[in-house]
């Protein structure tokens, strides 16, 4: 029998290709607080919750002005602007969706993004009914690397962690993943694939195009 009862998604940059949209979002708010940003300087703080992107840079280059909470929300209010201008779903994310809803499979999203931007992620995309359980780090006391959004998400689905597989893209949350006790299939982007934080996952894939039932067959039971 298999191993794995369900499959955890993370969102930003597996599903959707927001993260050049988050690096923009940043870029140009953070860039009105004289914080000026470039590309290279937003990869350092992928896949950390929002507050915690916006803590960090107001440690490393501190302004005088609005508050981390206020600078957060204008980045995730300009993030669902251009989502909804611009985004786009990543290769094979709606196939890989069908393929292992088709399986029987409990499916979850676990996302550092606020709850106000997955909402609006799934209703441009219309993935909202593909996911029996939706949550957001913004409500743990610590987002990811700290396991306790994937936690939450496998007790909602009412699974065993360490029979859920997650599917995840960024770094800190391949070691969220894995700190949960779940299996983790790594899809990173290119500039992460030589992180040695990746040997902890399962297996890494360069796209969810790579995820056909044969290699989830193989995967299903490890």
């Amino acid at each position: 029998m298999s191993r794995n009862t369900a499959v955890i998604f993370d969102m930003d940059g597996l599903l959707i290709d927001s993260e050049p949209l988050w690096r923009r979002a940043e870029i140009e708010v953070l860039g009105g607080l004289g914080v000026h940003l470039t590309e290279t300087d937003c990869m350092r703080t992928t896949g950390l919750r929002i507050d915690e992107v916006v803590a960090f840079w107001q440690r490393e280059r501190p302004w005088a002005g609005p508050p981390v909470e206020a600078v957060a929300a204008r980045i995730v209010s300009r993030v669902i602007e251009l989502v909804r201008a611009e985004g786009e779903l990543l290769p094979g994310a709606t196939e890989v969706l069908e393929r292992l809803g088709a399986h029987g499979l409990a499916l979850g999203l676990a996302s550092s993004s606020p709850k106000r931007l997955i909402d609006a992620v799934l209703a441009c995309f219309g993935l909202g009914d593909r996911f029996v359980a939706v949550c957001s780090a913004e409500g743990e006391a610590r987002g990811k690397p700290d396991p306790a959004v994937y936690l939450h998400t496998a007790a909602r689905l009412g699974h065993d962690p360490r029979r859920c597989m997650a599917i995840e893209d960024s770094i800190p949350g391949v070691l969220a993943a894995v700190a949960a006790g779940m299996g983790c299939i790594a899809v990173p982007a290119p500039e992460h694939r030589s992180d040695p934080s990746l040997r902890s996952a399962t297996v890494v894939l360069g796209s969810l195009t790579e995820l056909d039932d044969a290699l989830w067959a193989q995967l299903a039971g490890a």
